[in-house]
C-alpha cells in the first residue's frame, strides 16, 4: 500500500470514528485531523471537505458489505443458506452502525440523504439484483424479483427494532425459510 494510501485508509477510519462519535453536522475537518494525528492542511491533502469523507467512508462500508454479500451469494449451502447470508450482510451493517452510533447510524443508511442516497439506492439494488440471481435457478425470473423485492424489504423492516440484533436475525433467518419455502412448494 502506497504512503497516500495508507494515509487515505487513516484518514477514513478517523473520520468514521468522528462521524459515529459526533454526527455527520457536529465534525469537523479539525475533529477528522486531531483523531487521526495529521495537520488540517495535511488532511486536505486526502479528502477536500468533511461530505467527501462522509460519503467516502459510507462507500467503503458499503462495498465492504456488496462484497460479503457477494461472497455469501457463492457460498457452498443450500439456497435458503445463501440467499439468508447476502441479506444477512444488510442486516449486520445495520447492527454494527447503531452500536458504534445509536443517534447517528441513519446518517450512514438513509435513502434520503443528499450525499448518499444515490449510493444506498445502488446498493440496496446490488443485494435484490443478488437474491433474484439466486432465485432464478429455481423459479420464474418475474417470481424470483419480486420475492427478492419482499425479501429486501423485510429485511430493511427487521432493522427498525435492533433492540436485540439476535431477535432480528433470527427472524431474517425464519422468514427467508418461510418464503422460500412456500416458493419451492408444490401447487396443490
Amino acid at each position: 500500500m502506497s504512503e497516500a494510501n495508507g494515509r487515505l485508509a487513516a484518514v477514513l477510519d478517523a473520520a468514521y470514528t468522528c462521524f459515529v462519535r459526533y454526527g455527520l453536522k457536529r465534525t469537523t475537518m479539525d475533529d477528522i485531523a486531531h483523531e487521526v494525528g495529521l495537520s488540517r492542511p495535511t488532511l486536505y491533502l486526502s479528502v477536500r471537505n468533511k461530505d467527501e469523507a462522509f460519503a467516502m467512508v459510507a462507500r467503503r462500508l458499503l462495498d465492504r458489505a456488496a462484497a460479503d454479500a457477494a461472497e455469501a451469494a457463492q457460498s457452498p449451502g443450500e439456497l435458503t443458506h445463501r440467499v439468508t447470508g447476502v441479506l444477512e450482510t444488510k442486516l449486520r451493517l445495520t447492527i454494527t452502525l447503531n452500536h458504534d452510533s445509536p443517534a447517528h447510524a441513519q446518517e450512514f443508511l438513509s435513502v434520503g440523504s443528499r450525499l448518499l442516497g444515490t449510493m444506498i439506492s445502488d446498493y440496496e439494488s446490488s443485494l435484490a439484483d443478488l437474491v433474484t440471481t439466486l432465485l432464478t435457478d429455481q423459479v420464474a425470473r418475474a417470481d424470483a424479483a419480486e420475492t427478492a423485492a419482499i425479501l429486501v424489504a423485510l429485511t430493511f423492516g427487521l432493522e427498525s427494532d435492533l433492540t436485540d440484533p439476535d431477535i432480528a436475525l433470527g427472524r431474517l433467518r425464519r422468514a427467508v425459510r418461510l418464503i422460500i419455502g412456500g416458493l419451492m412448494a408444490p401447487e396443490r
